[in-house]
């Protein structure tokens, strides 16, 4: 007796195709959203680090210097020598050894030489909008300035 095969080529059909890309973007449509979440608070966790740690830059600077920095000198000081020709012969720098970052955002940080708390000088990120004030992760982070 003769057994006939018959040649099947295995693999999904498009029903098959299409069940599993709606289940994919079902469970996407439920953990997506919350991931998104958590990388929003990793920015401001990223940012309040980087405001550590600039400060303690600008701390070392001011250890060389005798002095913060001027507003109109800003952070830039910390990665380029000052031409003010005293402060160039004590500049020690640079003092950030990647250049001076952006926010988390890609804005850039703010200075200003005015006390913040117990801190001699304000540093901070507008957040997540790069405006003045708001809520949430449009908050601004760091060493806001007393106001």
């Amino acid at each position: 007796m003769k057994v006939m095969r018959t040649n099947r080529q295995s693999g999904f059909t498009l029903l098959e195709m299409i069940v599993v890309l709606v289940i994919i973007g079902l469970i996407m449509g439920l953990v997506g959203p919350r991931l998104f979440g958590q990388a929003e608070k990793a920015k401001v966790q990223t940012a309040n680090t980087q405001v550590k740690m600039l400060g303690g830059a600008v701390q070392t600077l001011r250890l060389d210097l005798g002095r913060l920095p001027t507003k109109e000198e800003g952070l830039g000081i910390l990665a380029e020598r000052p031409a003010d020709p005293k402060a160039a012969k004590r500049w020690a720098g640079p003092y950030l050894e990647e250049g001076l970052p952006e926010d988390p955002w890609g804005n850039a940080y703010q200075y200003e030489p005015t006390a913040s708390g117990t801190q001699p000088f304000a540093l901070w990120s507008y957040g997540a909008d790069g405006k003045p004030g708001g809520e949430g992760n449009d908050a601004d982070v760091g060493r806001l300035p007393s106001r």
